[in-house]
């Protein structure tokens, strides 16, 4: 497993990345729903591509997804603290250091996330 220390330093460093790209969405949302109150926008029939309501979606659900992710690094930096950090909520394996490196927030081991997202379907 890796150094607790850089496992730390990775994480917060990942978790101000967030917290920056959650701040710079809600700006950009404000100025999407701001433009869509001023009654005569158009945007309907832009030629220039999406149209505000899509583009709030997405913002909307990008948002979101930011939001989740920062909570999953804020319980990693939980698990890290209590000293379970690298191991598997359902089995509790070691959770390989290929995963960890691609997904530092990780709770599973790649067996039971393969598990877990099959039982989905």
């Amino acid at each position: 497993m890796t150094d607790p220390d850089d496992t730390e330093a990775s994480l917060i460093a990942e978790r101000a990345r967030t917290s920056e790209l959650i701040e710079s969405m809600s700006a950009r949302l404000a100025s999407v729903i701001e433009a869509t109150a001023d009654t005569a926008s158009d945007d309907e029939h832009d030629p220039e591509g999406t149209t505000l309501a899509v583009e709030r979606g997405q913002l909307v659900a990008q948002l979101e997804r930011s939001r989740v992710r920062l909570e999953e690094i804020d319980a990693a930096l939980e698990r890290l603290g209590r000293g379970a950090y690298g191991r598997c909520e359902t089995c509790g394996e070691e959770i390989g250091a290929e995963r960890l490196e691609v997904l530092p927030a990780a709770r599973q081991c790649v067996r039971c996330a393969a598990k877990n997202s099959s039982r989905r379907w």
